[in-house]
C-alpha cells in the first residue's frame, strides 16, 4: 500500500510542475495534496509543526509572487495602475482562454490595449505589454523554485 501512496505522491508533485506550464492545473494544490496524502495515508508523526507553518508561508509567497512580478515589471516599464490591474486580470482570464498560451498572450494584449488607450503611445504600450510577459516568466520561475523548496523540505522531513 505504501508503494502505491508514494507513486501517487510522486505523480502529484510532477503534476504540480506541469501546472506551471498549464495554469489550469492548480500546482500548489497538487503539492498540498501530496503532503496531505502522506500525512493521512502514511504517517502523522513525521511532518513537524514547523514544516506545516513553513509550507503555509511558502504557499502565501507563491500567490504573492504572481501579483508582485506582474506589478513590478509593469511599473518598471512605465505602466499605469490600470495596466497593473489589467495584467493581473489578464493572467486569470488567460488561464481559461487558449491554455497554456493564454496566460501570457491575454495579459500582453490586454495591457497593450489598455496602455494604448491611456497613453496613446504604441511603442510604450508594446514595451509595457512585453513587461507583463517578463512578469509572467519571473513569477513562473519563482513558483518553480518555491515548489522545489517545498518538495525538497518534505523529502528531508520524511527521510530524516
Amino acid at each position: 500500500m505504501s508503494v502505491l501512496i508514494w507513486m501517487i505522491i510522486t505523480l502529484l508533485f510532477i503534476g504540480s510542475f506541469v501546472g506551471l506550464i498549464f495554469p489550469l492545473i492548480p500546482s500548489i494544490l497538487l503539492v498540498w495534496a501530496g503532503f496531505l496524502l502522506y500525512f493521512f495515508g502514511m504517517s502523522r508523526e513525521e511532518l513537524s509543526a514547523i514544516f506545516w507553518i513553513g509550507m503555509a508561508i511558502l504557499t502565501i509567497l507563491i500567490f504573492v509572487s504572481d501579483i508582485m512580478a506582474n506589478s513590478f515589471f509593469v511599473k518598471k516599464y512605465g505602466g499605469s495602475k490600470w495596466g497593473e490591474r489589467v495584467a493581473v486580470i489578464g493572467v486569470i482570464v488567460g488561464s481559461f482562454v487558449m491554455p497554456p498560451f493564454g496566460v501570457f498572450l491575454v495579459p500582453f494584449a490586454a495591457v497593450i490595449i489598455t496602455e494604448l488607450f491611456l497613453q496613446k503611445d504604441a511603442r510604450k504600450a508594446v514595451a509595457i505589454g512585453f513587461a507583463t510577459f517578463i512578469g509572467f516568466l519571473s513569477s513562473t520561475l519563482a513558483k518553480f523554485v518555491i515548489q522545489l523548496i517545498m518538495i525538497g523540505w518534505f523529502i528531508l522531513e520524511v527521510i530524516f
